[in-house]
């Protein structure tokens, strides 16, 4: 399911998404936009559990967390 809504944005940005869709890096403006929101939304839930780790301590069962995260390749975001 999706809803149709009316955004506005600076030119630049709209050239931006237009490079994209030239260039086959996005298939339309809304996969641009749908992409750019699924990615800030993964940064809001990051922000939120980092205040969550940072307000109750130390965990060490999660200390190699960090640096086995470093590795993962995150394909969806090429």
């Amino acid at each position: 399911m999706s809803k149709q809504i009316t955004v506005r944005l600076p030119d630049e940005l709209v050239d931006f998404m237009d490079q994209l869709v030239a260039a086959d890096k996005a298939s339309s403006r809304a996969s641009v936009v749908a992409r750019a929101m699924e990615r800030e939304r993964r940064r809001e839930l990051a922000a939120r559990d980092l205040a969550i780790l940072t307000e109750h301590g130390d965990y060490p069962d999660l200390e190699g967390l960090a640096p086995a995260a470093a590795g993962t390749v995150l394909s969806d975001l090429d």
